[in-house]
């Protein structure tokens, strides 16, 4: 039997519960489940310049920007002193860009810009020719283009500024050009295959094998560890094997998961998984009463039928808040979490105290699964 408690304070606020319960697991594909090792995306990154801004860049104890913008002027033959150099139009910007997989020379990507110095906006500015490079120090890019912010805009005056959006980060549309191709190898010497599990568990690295290995493939998988399974490439499949790969993504099957609680007190939003139970256990917490109640029960058949007497648990949760005077019973064949909380809900009752309940079931040992607190 478990009993919890409740104050009415709650009355006086209004909070909204956004309360998702994972229905019936649906078959699943690989491709959606997990992906073939050496197939990723890569980040670049850059430094560089974004010029013709309106009065709104670096100030001048932005030394390195100065400095950057004397490199430049020198590459092309006109010496300057940094001392003299007196601008507010031009900007220091660092550039990020996401490569992915198999992407040739020549292709066109999208890169962040964002201030480093202490420019107020990049509205309306260009970026400069800036080189891309990867973790390895190789330039695998160039980015250069206006930049956007999406319809944000700065007002200043005297003593006064308004501005709409984050002005200090910005986007170049299709303005890095890949100068250089990433290799990605998704063969081992041994003509093997790695499938990566996006979310590493036994039993979905197992089902994975078995779906591999009872399709028409006519291959053998093995489950390494729960976040990965290797796959022998059959030899009709030596001359293409992106074929073998097709037709393993659109395999499916029915993945695994922890069974997880995840609460975030301050939007009110609830998450519970399919699988969440809760045993029977006593807890006390302000002024509201939950009883959960489990009986078993005898089914008898009826006379000369084939069937058989068995013993059937029969659940009650029932809800009292001895102010309201009001009661809730959810009968059923277990103890669910989700029919707690539907009557916690159906209560009014505050995240915070969904969460003191939650941490009570737990710290009893009553409550199965995993409490993820955001």
């Amino acid at each position: 039997m478990t009993t919890v408690k409740a104050g009415k304070c709650f009355y006086f606020f209004i909070w909204a519960f956004l309360f998702a319960i994972a229905f019936p697991t649906e078959a699943s594909r690989i491709k959606d489940l997990a992906q073939v090792e050496g197939v990723r995306a890569n980040q670049l990154i850059g430094y560089g310049l974004v010029v013709g801004l309106d009065g709104s860049g670096d100030r001048q104890n932005t030394e390195f920007t100065v400095q950057t913008l004397t490199n430049l002027l020198q590459a092309y033959q006109i010496k300057v002193d940094p001392t003299a150099v007196r601008v507010k139009n031009v900007a220091a910007v660092m550039v990020t860009a996401e490569v992915p997989p198999y992407v040739q020379p020549g292709t066109k990507l999208d890169a962040i810009v964002s201030s480093v110095g202490d420019a107020q906006s990049l509205s309306g500015g260009t970026l400069l020719l800036t080189p891309l490079k990867g973790a390895d120090g190789r330039v695998y890019g160039i980015g250069q283009g206006p930049v956007s912010l999406g319809g944000g805009y700065t007002a200043l005056g005297i003593g006064a500024r308004i501005s709409k959006n984050h002005q200090t980060t910005g986007r170049v549309t299709a303005g890095v050009l890949v100068e250089r191709a990433i290799p990605s190898e998704i063969l081992s010497e041994a003509g093997e295959i790695k499938i990566n599990v996006n979310k590493p568990d036994f039993t979905t690295a197992q089902r994975i094998s078995e779906a591999i290995n009872n399709s028409e493939l006519k291959t053998i998988a093995q489950p390494l560890s729960p976040g990965v399974v290797v796959v022998r490439l059959p030899l009709k499949f030596e001359d293409n094997p992106i074929a073998f790969i097709s037709s393993i993504e659109s395999l499916e099957l029915s993945p695994d998961g922890p069974a997880r609680v995840v609460i975030n007190e301050r939007t009110g939003t609830v998450i519970i998984g399919k699988k969440v139970r809760i045993a029977p256990v006593a807890v006390a917490h302000a002024g509201l009463h939950i009883t959960v109640k489990e009986d078993q029960k005898v089914s008898q058949p009826l006379p000369f039928s084939k069937g058989q007497t068995v013993v059937v648990p029969d659940t009650k949760i029932a809800i009292v808040e001895p102010e309201r005077r009001q009661l809730m019973e959810l009968p059923g064949t277990g103890v669910d979490l989700s029919e707690v909380v539907l009557a916690l809900n159906a209560l009014g009752v505050t995240p915070r105290d969904l969460l003191a309940v939650f941490e009570a079931l737990r710290e009893a040992g009553a409550l199965q699964a995993e409490l993820v607190v955001m």
